[in-house]
């Protein structure tokens, strides 16, 4: 009869993972510095994180808290970190970062387009035109052409602003 606290030959043996200290800690850092990126958000924002009613509790408090008390304040974040999985809130923060990249993006692209109209002018404009069928072709034409009176006058670029909120409002309506 085989005793209790031996197993069987038969049966594997579980694997057992060591984590070292410096490991342990540098995990519970990085959970602090996520906490960190959250109590620097915006309200508005931080509601479409899936936080849990004490993290929600605890980040309001970190970002009205200075100095020393916020300190502490952010170790409890990241010691309430360490009971939630950390991953859903690391893919809302990255898609947030991300739109912001986005419309970085959209903006140069834009610019862009905008410098194309001052340059080329009717070719870019109908490019223009293409994308955006309901657009004034007459009006950009007028702005290019004032455009490139102002830059030769050296005088401040309205027209070239003009023109960057055509293409934009054209942005938002399509």
């Amino acid at each position: 009869m085989a005793r209790k606290n031996q197993k069987a030959p038969w049966e594997p043996e579980e694997e057992i993972i060591w984590v070292s200290r410096t490991e342990m800690k540098e995990d519970m850092e990085a959970l602090q510095v996520l906490g960190e990126e959250l109590v620097q958000l915006k309200p508005s924002v931080l509601e479409k994180f899936p936080l849990s009613e004490e993290m929600a509790i605890a980040i309001k408090d970190a970002q009205r808290f200075k100095n020393e008390a916020k300190r502490r304040q952010l170790q409890y974040i990241g010691k309430l970190m360490r009971s939630v999985d950390p991953e859903p809130i690391q893919l809302a923060l990255d898609k947030i970062r991300n739109k912001h990249s986005q419309a970085t993006a959209e903006l140069h692209k834009l610019e862009q387009m905008r410098d194309r109209i001052v340059a080329e002018g009717d070719t870019a404009i109908a490019e223009v035109m293409e994308a955006h069928p309901e657009a004034d072709r007459q009006r950009l034409r007028q702005l290019a052409r004032q455009a490139n009176k102002e830059k030769k006058a050296n005088k401040p670029a309205k027209a070239f602003r003009e023109i960057f909120q055509i293409l934009k409002e054209l942005k938002e309506e399509a």
